[in-house]
């Protein structure tokens, strides 16, 4: 009887240890940026850790067909706030997440921003389904950030245009 109480306590820590290792997963709303606050929701995204990086599965709708940058922005924050005398929607997220310091736009698989992600399609229906593996980040990277998504595509180089051409934000969604 005690073997068979120091077996079923053995299997219990195993698997709440177990737990505690994959548990690690996010969802997160995605709303329409606007220049008068936050827009409607049109998804969402879920975010989990996996032994191979961080897994991002999208159910989003309402975006254009194509690709679009995705990223971390530094701050948990999708207003617009003024700028050049305008509303610029989704500015108060702050820039790409950058914690090395790098200043560097190099994509998900070099040593730039920590924040630059795999680019999200969209299908021809305007939905964002397909995942994506961001092999560098972690859920944790997530905490007390938001994650963007661009009006246009980025080729992870400031060259022709900064940023990698990603332009306005189109929506956004605070961490939770």
């Amino acid at each position: 009887m005690n073997i068979l109480i120091k077996g079923l306590v053995s299997v219990f820590i195993l698997i709440f240890v177990a737990s505690l290792t994959y548990a690690d997963k996010v969802e997160i709303p995605i709303h329409k940026t606007s220049a008068t606050g936050e827009g409607v929701q049109i998804g969402h995204v879920t975010a989990e850790d996996t032994p191979y990086g961080l897994l991002l599965t999208p159910s989003v709708e309402e975006l254009t067909p194509g690709p679009h940058g995705f990223h971390i922005h530094q701050n948990p924050d999708c207003r617009a706030i003024g700028k050049g005398g305008k509303m610029v929607p989704g500015l108060a997220a702050g820039g790409h997440y950058d914690p090395a310091g790098t200043g560097k736009h190099l994509g998900p698989y070099q040593e730039g921003h920590l924040g630059d992600l795999p680019i999200l399609w969209v299908d021809s229906e305007g939905n964002a389904n397909t995942p994506v593996l961001a092999p560098r980040v972690k859920v944790s990277d997530l905490m007390g950030r938001s994650l963007m998504i661009h009006a246009n595509g980025d080729n992870y180089s400031d060259i022709p245009k900064k940023l990698g051409g990603g332009g306005a934000r189109a929506a956004c969604g605070v961490v939770p």
